[in-house]
């Protein structure tokens, strides 16, 4: 793909999308116009260069593809409901793109992106389903990428997105606004969206790059608006103050070959003041009163790191305390891996590996490359290069992000230099 249409599809793409679902009305038809509009910016940008505003010249040109779709698909069924769509599409076209772009003001969202992820995250489908279907169309992850931020098989994806279509055809499930009353109630599926998001931008599972900073500043983007949308939830300031607090440190993340540097090993003096200071008073919000949720929880622990100015004043003995807590009120396998990296740290490296023995046959672990990798680690620490080693080429072989790829090696070598 040409370099000027790869930038503007990774950075546009999901907006596309977005308005296009709120144009026509369905994800299939806007995925499919939308492929054909960039297929088009293809053929006609390198030639007549890239228009003033990318965005709306796509939203058009898919436009008058879906247009041009209907009216063949009438031509052959001569359906009412088809013929009364293309009556809306043509007015709409008749308007200006400035019109089309416009966000429909009487929700008060005002942005096609958070509506159609609240819309998406719909009561009617499993939670896992809306958080998946929300990322592959909204947010422009493929469906491998939410596989791996799952922890599941491909296939397993595959199918649970192409399930979660049906459900919403077949229902007849509207794309609209839910009623403000209905807002909380799909703030966890939201929230969760928002943060495998960033999650996917902050450490990469795939591609060249350690950090996808697109993906990141969308995410905290959204963070904002649902913050400024339910003032009252506790748990969405903790959400942007856990991003803001991550985002924090992305200069320090790799060095000038592009490869990963461990938070014990970076440049805290690169780390951004304005982004710490604005996440420790949404921390300080976020824990006050209620009992602390799960971004609450993870948002102190990036404050303990955060407020460190050296790796070696790092509060482990907290950050555990924090990190059971967080085991209470959200179990998983990736929290407990985490657990066990802290209790390394405040007890000892022998602790930790004990930790780690205790989650190797864990079925949504098995292809999670951070699971050896901290076991490599561990075992570097203690000086047992050639277990370490092996650990290594277990983790090598389950990431294909070269930033990661590179980091592993360079591990991976000294500890074969040393065994």
């Amino acid at each position: 793909m040409d370099t000027s249409v790869e930038r503007i599809y990774r950075e546009e793409s999901g907006r596309v999308l977005a308005t296009l679902i709120r144009l026509l009305g369905s994800f299939d038809v806007a995925e499919e116009v939308m492929q054909d509009a960039f297929a088009t910016a293809l053929e006609q940008w390198p030639r007549q260069g890239i228009p003033d505003n990318p965005r709306a010249w796509l939203v058009s040109t898919a436009h008058h593809k879906a247009v041009d779709r209907f009216r063949r698909e009438s031509c052959f069924n001569s359906k009412r409901e088809e013929l009364q769509k293309i009556a809306v599409l043509e007015q709409q076209l008749a308007e200006s793109e400035d019109n089309m772009l416009r966000q429909p003001a009487e929700d008060g969202i005002g942005d096609d992106r958070l509506r159609l992820i609240f819309t998406c995250c719909h009561p009617a489908l499993m939670l896992e389903a809306q958080v998946a279907l929300t990322l592959r169309t909204l947010c422009g992850l493929s469906t491998e990428e939410i596989a791996r931020a799952f922890l599941v098989p491909l296939a397993t994806m595959s199918q649970r997105l192409v399930r979660a279509k049906q459900k919403i055809r077949d229902a007849r499930i509207p794309y609209r606004v839910p009623p403000e009353g209905e807002l909380a109630a799909r703030l966890e599926a939201v929230m969760l969206v928002v943060y495998l998001v960033f999650n996917e931008g902050y450490s990469a599972i795939s591609g060249d790059a350690a950090v996808r900073r697109e993906l990141c500043s969308e995410a905290i983007r959204l963070g904002r608006l649902i913050r400024e949308l339910l003032p009252g939830q506790s748990e969405a300031g903790a959400l942007l103050a856990l991003m803001l607090l991550h985002h924090s440190r992305r200069s320090a993340r790799t060095d000038a070959r592009g490869e990963v540097v461990l938070l014990e090993e970076q440049d805290r003096s690169l780390w951004s003041q304005q982004e710490i200071r604005e996440g420790l008073g949404l921390v300080e919000s976020a824990l006050r009163g209620s009992p602390a949720g799960p971004y609450a929880l993870q948002a102190a622990i990036a404050a303990i790191h955060a407020q460190a100015a050296r790796a070696e004043e790092t509060d482990w003995k907290q950050i555990v305390l924090l990190y059971q807590a967080l085991l209470r009120v959200q179990p998983s396998p990736v929290v407990e891996l985490n657990h066990a990296a802290a209790v390394a740290m405040a007890i000892g490296p022998a602790e930790g590996l004990r930790l780690l023995d205790g989650l190797e046959g864990k079925q949504e672990l098995r292809e999670y490359y951070l699971l050896p990798a901290a076991r490599g680690d561990l075992l570097r620490r203690l000086r047992q290069w050639p277990e370490a080693a092996l650990a290594y080429r277990r983790a090598l072989a389950l990431t294909s992000n070269e930033a990661a790829r590179a980091f592993l090696s360079r591990r991976l070598a000294e500890m074969e230099a040393r065994a």
